[in-house]
């Protein structure tokens, strides 16, 4: 199995690294188009829909309704308050769960929620890619993106020693066994330094250094948000990976759940603070 992880992230990483880092903005939108569809694939099956018709179906819808979002230049900023008023939504949900499962559980309702995840990821991330990202002494669209994924893997990397070492009050048991609030804590901590860091090297002054450590605190604990939801809708379900379709690592939607939060929450809170202008819907 370890060997079978590592030969697939060797082969995903320059794929991932190439599309997100690299690619002009118009072919940057159908990458990060194409990998949002392939959740969207994924998605179905945890929303019930187990043939590959309707599967394949849901992920067309998708990726069409990724385009009409293109072609018709709805603002991202309209689409990105939505996306906070759903990760409040899911914060109730999450905590009640099982309870309140009758009313969400039909597969409708399921594959509805998928929408509200993918799109606004998709949309926050090209926002991001689009626009200009100034912090600090640094000004670079691409320097946002990366860190965005810093703030979720180092929250990822905290939570795993903290909760090896303290994590005995669990996080929400019913829905994630394996997390505790000892992970929470020191997820946000390594996010906190992170921010420290990122500002100083940036040349931030005391405030933009303020405001970074709280952005990236709530978008850390947002970030755990994401996860829960998954892994609430993979028992509910009854599986346990999202697909195979990564050898030795699950689905996709396994390995960027907690990005589907953080990334439109992010993105909002740095344009809301100045640090990012409007992205351009311009292929």
């Amino acid at each position: 199995m370890l060997k079978t992880r590592i030969i697939t992230a060797l082969i995903l990483a320059p794929i991932a690294i190439g599309g997100i880092f690299f690619l002009p903005p118009a072919s940057f939108a159908l990458f990060t188009g194409a990998i949002i569809s392939l959740g969207a694939w994924e998605w179905a099956n945890m929303s019930g829909i187990e043939g590959q018709p309707g599967r394949v179906i849901y992920a067309l819808i998708m990726a069409g309704l990724l385009a009409v979002i293109w072609q018709l230049q709805v603002p991202a900023i309209t689409v990105l308050w939505l996306a906070l008023l759903w990760w409040l939504v899911c914060f109730g949900l999450v905590s009640r769960y099982p309870a309140g499962s009758d009313r969400w559980g039909a597969m409708p309702l399921r594959a509805l929620m998928g929408l509200f995840v993918l799109v606004p990821a998709w949309v926050g991330l090209n926002h991001l890619r689009t626009g200009s990202f100034q912090f600090g002494e640094l000004t670079n669209n691409l320097l946002a993106i990366l860190y965005i994924f810093l703030v979720v893997w180092v929250a990822d990397i905290g939570a795993y020693f903290a909760g090896r070492a303290f994590g005995k009050a669990k996080l929400a048991p019913k829905v994630s066994p394996g997390k505790s609030w000892a992970g929470v804590w020191g997820g946000l901590a390594a996010v906190a330094a992170l921010a420290v860091a990122a500002s100083l090297v940036a040349g931030a002054g005391a405030v933009q250094t303020v405001l970074l450590v709280l952005a990236s605190l709530v978008t850390g604990l947002v970030s755990v948000l994401g996860d829960l939801l998954e892994s609430m809708l993979k028992r509910f379900r009854g599986i346990k990976d999202s697909s195979q379709l990564l050898p030795g690592h699950g689905g996709i939607m396994d390995r960027i759940d907690s990005l589907t939060a953080a990334i439109p929450v992010f993105a909002l809170m740095i344009t809301l603070l100045g640090w990012l202008s409007t992205g351009v819907w311009n292929l």
